[in-house]
């Protein structure tokens, strides 16, 4: 991948020092302090960000917000703007420990002109959206059709990274943190899906994303099929990736859940980073076909995150909407849904222990015209465990969307 000469890996520091003067200024990133090490094995450097200030230094800081390891090749390509540094993560050329989201944030601030830099690699930026402070990655030619992605219940917008790499290359691809999650506020609201929708619908108009198409993966699905619902003049198409519906049955908790509050997940929850990775290692049909590195990846993040009283909130509040929705009756989830009018693609996991298949039988009742999709062999989480496929899919159904 790289063509930099490698006398430049043991030069890194002078690359960082150039990159950070020209790009914090102004950038997501004026008001963090953090601290980054980039790892390239027999050297190290720190980045200390302070507030729209970045000092360089050798060595590595013992316990940094952020750790990136690498060649010293990649590192210096990336650092320079040649390469993405999500396109490496995805192709197991760096590996990330620590605060994801910042990782994130990095990649897009190191170039030299913004107008050189390839359209499909993802830049950092953040809104405000129905006043919540909305932290979103875009990607893809400014002018071509948008595609809003909308990650599921517990995750950021890394889980939808490899659809915003393949879909960049000829779509304005907006995959922001949900409200609650990730570098996105966490408001006290209530957090069902009509509060999402409208959300939804603010974030289109502040970044001129009106008739986009909606990807979810999810909570992001179900949030998703609620915009459909409410707005369907600015949905393009529906994309649902093992979307999450109303409970059809195990409804006999619901008026016990309904009376369990949020507000007690405002007391420190512990949760450790090798719980973590089991959780997520059970939302695949198979787990080792990813990489251990994302697996530490995505703990490190929800680890990160459910540090945050707010953000522990919002996650409660949410999950505990998805169990009490109403399945049936003037505002059920399934009573409405033969009313959505957006086109719409539903892709299930045949070993998806959290939304089951089962579930596309009834879709199908509900919405004939629909397109849906079992996967043979695959989980909750389809557009990593079998990326290719799941964008073959995404892409058939795309391309026969009206303009």
């Amino acid at each position: 991948m790289s063509s930099v000469a490698p006398d430049l890996g043991a030069d890194l520091d002078a690359l960082l020092a150039s990159r950070l003067r020209r790009t914090l200024q102004g950038s997501v990133l004026e008001q963090r302090v953090a601290t980054v090490v980039f790892d390239a094995g027999h050297s190290q450097w720190t980045v200390e960000l302070d507030r729209g200030r970045g000092r360089v230094r050798r060595g590595a800081a013992v316990r940094p917000t952020l750790a990136v390891r690498g060649s010293p090749g990649v590192l210096a390509d990336v650092i320079s703007g040649r390469a993405s540094g999500v396109h490496a993560f995805l192709h197991g050329q760096i590996t990330i420990r620590g605060d994801l989201g910042l990782s994130l944030q990095l990649d897009g601030l190191f170039e030299d002109d913004e107008a050189t830099r390839p359209v499909q690699f993802p830049r950092a930026k953040e809104v405000l959206a129905m006043g919540v402070r909305t932290a979103y990655l875009e990607a893809g030619p400014p002018d071509a059709p948008p595609l809003l992605m909308l990650h599921g219940l517990g995750a950021t917008n890394a889980s939808l990274l490899p659809c915003l790499a393949d879909l960049a290359r000829d779509h304005r691809v907006i995959a922001p943190d949900l409200p609650g999650f990730g570098q996105s506020a966490a408001p006290p609201v209530s957090y069902r899906p009509a509060w999402y929708a409208a959300w939804v619908e603010a974030l289109q108009h502040e970044l001129g994303a009106r008739r986009a198409i909606l990807l979810g993966n999810s909570l992001g699905g179900r949030i998703a099929l609620e915009a459909g619902h409410t707005h369907p003049q600015s949905v393009r198409g529906l994309v649902l990736l093992t979307p999450s519906p109303a409970f059809r049955r195990l409804r006999e908790w619901v008026p016990a859940v309904r009376l369990l509050r949020p507000e007690l997940a405002n007391l420190p929850i512990p949760l450790s980073h090798r719980l973590v990775v089991e959780a997520i290692r059970g939302m695949f049909s198979d787990p080792d076909r990813l990489p251990k590195p994302w697996y530490d990846a995505a703990a490190d993040e929800c680890v990160r995150v459910f540090r945050s009283r707010a953000h522990r909130v919002a996650f409660f509040s949410v999950a505990r909407q998805i169990y009490v929705e109403d399945a049936y009756g003037r505002h059920g989830f399934w009573d409405r849904l033969p009313g959505l009018q957006p086109p719409a693609l539903f892709v299930w996991g045949d070993r998806d222990r959290l939304v089951p298949a089962s579930f596309a039988r009834h879709v199908a009742n509900a919405l004939p015209e629909a397109g849906s999709i079992v996967l043979e062999d695959s989980g909750h989480v389809p557009q990593f465990e079998h990326p290719v496929e799941t964008m073959a899919v995404v892409r058939g159904f795309l391309s026969g969307l009206p303009s």
